[in-house]
């Protein structure tokens, strides 16, 4: 017998993007879902650092003190480390927002823990989880939608007008919100590994470059270096294919190597580190503006858009898009025509605070993905340094959301 569960609200996927939709439509009296395919807590390719543009929102979803007691310390420099080059320079701290003399800066969290947070909160709020339990498909039923999940060998049948997905970019399936799968020689894949006893100045985030891709590292909670990075697909292959080897190096151990190899800054930040597990890795990432509501399904975090990560902008992004869908739902009358007026007003909000980021983390990496630009940018940076607290500042790291509505 297939169980049937009826809501205001189903969200798929529990990261940043979906339960700050969640915990928001929940304290204003929704009946919110959430499904979420893995087990909590879990390691996830991502850098980790949250700006100080999110505190006030933090705030709102009533886990900022969580969050101070649990996050790495304050980034007060960002910095450039290619080759043998390493530049450093303030970063600017977030302005005209309430937390603004307690919290300019932004701090990272393992999204180990970062997610347990958010899901702990969305439960108290009254949210439904389904967990582990992954959305198989999507289907209308009239005025509801129906979202049928499996857990094993479990069926479980979800009925709501409104259909949220939060599931990133990264994983193709069944969904209509969900992309095709590529395989290009181009394809930008993520690492991502922590590190405990790492030498890396505490209040420093710098950007990695190097040829074929770009990284960044910072300070994470409880002493951990978080050190996420980019790479071509094809320069990976060549890196596998190691000349003095008999067989292909594993993509850990090829990634690994090569960020050592490049960056003298990151040699020196790991010398006296060891490994705090396995490297995890991911993609391909899908850069580019998407479509925040179509065919009747509304969009967050990466589902909906997604900066190159090499401006760290991710969990910031996802935190914020949440938190702009909820409220416009919010606020809408209820039927189709309150829906798809929600819909555009929240792709034109959607637009309106995250296209420059997008638009200025692909100019970025465009230049950093370049062939031979890595010493170009070396030397450029080198001689304006100030142009690294500036690429912060157009990133959206000093103005807070709840600014902007």
């Amino acid at each position: 017998m297939t169980r049937l569960s009826t809501h205001d609200a189903i969200i798929i996927g529990a990261g940043p993007a979906g339960t700050s939709v969640a915990l928001t439509l929940a304290r204003r009296g929704w009946a919110v879902a959430i499904v979420e395919k893995s087990v909590f807590p879990r390691r996830k390719v991502c850098g980790e650092y949250i700006s100080a543009s999110n505190l006030a929102l933090l705030e709102r979803l009533e886990i900022g003190e969580a969050w101070r007691a649990n996050a790495g310390p304050e980034i007060r420099r960002v910095g450039f480390f290619c080759g043998d080059a390493s530049v450093e320079a303030p970063m600017p701290p977030a302005k005209d927002g309430p937390c603004e003399k307690k919290d300019g800066f932004g701090r990272a969290l393992g999204r180990d823990i970062l997610d347990c947070l958010l899901l702990q909160a969305a439960r108290s709020a009254g949210v439904e989880i389904f967990q582990p339990s992954r959305a198989v498909a999507i289907d209308r039923d009239g005025e509801m939608q129906m979202v049928r999940i499996q857990a094993g060998n479990e069926t479980t049948m979800l009925r709501a007008p409104v259909i949220v997905a939060a599931h990133g970019s990264w994983e193709p399936g069944p969904l209509p919100s969900q992309l095709g799968k590529t395989n290009r020689p181009s394809d930008l894949l993520g690492f991502k590994a922590h590190f405990i006893g790492s030498s890396l100045a505490p209040d420093l985030m710098p950007l990695l470059v190097f040829p074929g891709g770009y990284g960044g590292m910072v300070s994470a909670d409880h002493g951990r270096l978080s050190i996420s990075c980019c790479i071509r697909r094809d320069m990976l292959a060549r890196l596998r294919k190691q000349p003095n080897h008999q067989s292909h190096l594993s993509a850990a151990d090829a990634v690994s190597r090569y960020l050592m190899e490049s960056c003298r800054g990151v040699r020196d930040a790991l010398e006296s580190a060891h490994a705090d597990g396995a490297w995890l890795a991911a993609g391909p990432i899908r850069p580019g503006i998407r479509s925040c509501y179509e065919r009747d399904i509304f969009r967050v975090g990466n589902a909906a858009g997604e900066s190159h990560p090499i401006i760290a902008e991710g969990i910031s992004m996802a935190l914020q898009s949440g938190w702009l869908l909820a409220s416009e739902l919010a606020s809408a009358p209820s039927g189709s025509a309150g829906r798809q007026a929600a819909g555009r007003r929240y792709q034109a909000a959607w637009k309106t605070l995250f296209s420059t980021r997008v638009y200025a983390a692909a100019v970025i990496a465009g230049i950093a993905l370049r062939p031979g630009s890595a010493t170009l940018m070396a030397a450029t940076v080198r001689n304006f340094p100030q142009a690294l607290t500036l690429g912060a500042q157009l990133s959206g790291k000093t103005k807070p959301v709840l600014g902007f509505v």
